[in-house]
């Protein structure tokens, strides 16, 4: 999506005597297999070109990127989540080799979620102990008698399974294959008022679409992970909920050597859910390229990323 035409002449300008210092090697950024990374990462690919960078695009796995990070073959991860990549991302800071650049402005929840009309039938919800003892409720031919979990993709990440274990839940964890997989099935249940608990995010648009509820389990602390004595289960870590929060920027420590003028505008980039939100829905709901919601944000909000690449 090279050659949007949204440049600001002064701003480059003035990123010209810096960047004639700088690498003319291509950043790798990474991209993953849900619209709202492929978004932000593209978004930032677009800025960076208009600030003279040459850009590549990876197709990589969420956690297994950290390996390409730390070696360099990988440059700029836009999207690692507080809710499943913290582990992964303070191993690779503490190498030394991955280095964070800061929040993306998004905040991030990852949470087991059913609709509303399933309270008819379980009422004690959003409680995880009344989704327990109503786990037949959300059984199917394939999992009867236990409930069925829908969780995302493997990659991901996210402890479900340790989770389900550790509490003693009477649920199968079963991951769909994509994102998009996960959505349709919510959208086919919700059309039906089919039995559904899944995983369900934010930054999204389906929070805002569905009404419904997040599970709600024991709280979330570091020492949940870690310490089988934390939490209720006295024998097991991961007795919990998923940990909230930031969704980060992180890249490879040479990116700071090699492309300085780069990482000072990667930590410039700053979105929020509503914007991000918006975008993911014109993609997977109105049938919007990436390419064309993020060249009409470029479009629409020249006066913002402007900033961005002003030196």
């Amino acid at each position: 999506m090279k050659g949007l035409t949204y440049a600001i002449a002064g701003a480059i300008a003035m990123a010209a005597p810096a960047m004639a210092q700088e690498s003319q090697d291509p950043i790798k950024l990474t991209l993953h297999d849900w619209s709202g990374q492929l978004i932000t990462t593209t978004l930032m690919g677009e800025v960076l070109e208009e600030a003279g960078y040459n850009i590549e695009y990876v197709q990589a796995d969420y956690i297994a990127q950290f390996a390409g990070l730390k070696t360099g073959d990988l440059h700029v991860a836009m999207e690692i989540w507080e809710t499943t990549g913290r582990e992964a991302m303070d191993e690779a800071t503490a190498t030394g080799t991955v280095v964070n650049l800061g929040e993306t402005g998004m905040q991030a929840i990852e949470e087991w979620w059913y609709p509303a009309y399933m309270k008819d039938v379980c009422p004690g919800l959003p409680d995880w102990q009344a989704l327990n003892d109503c786990a037949q409720e959300f059984s199917t031919p394939e999992t009867a008698p236990l409930g069925r979990y829908l969780g995302g993709p493997v990659t991901w990440g996210g402890f479900d399974e340790e989770r389900v274990e550790a509490l003693e839940m009477d649920f199968e964890v079963v991951h769909a294959g994509t994102d998009a997989a996960l959505f349709a099935e919510l959208e086919s249940a919700y059309q039906r008022k089919a039995p559904i608990v899944l995983w369900v995010y934010a930054p999204h648009w389906a929070p805002a679409k569905y009404d419904g509820e997040w599970v709600e389990f024991p709280p979330y602390s570091v020492e949940c992970y870690n310490d089988p004595s934390v939490g209720p289960n006295p024998d097991a870590t991961h007795d919990c909920g998923k940990p909230r929060g930031p969704i980060w920027k992180v890249a490879w420590s040479g990116v700071e050597e090699t492309w300085p003028g780069a990482v000072e505008i990667i930590r410039k980039f700053h979105i929020d859910n509503d914007a991000m939100g918006a975008m993911v829905a014109k993609v997977d709901l109105d049938g919007m390229s990436v390419e064309d919601v993020v060249a009409e944000w470029m479009k629409a909000n020249e006066d913002t990323w402007s900033t961005w690449i002003a030196r």
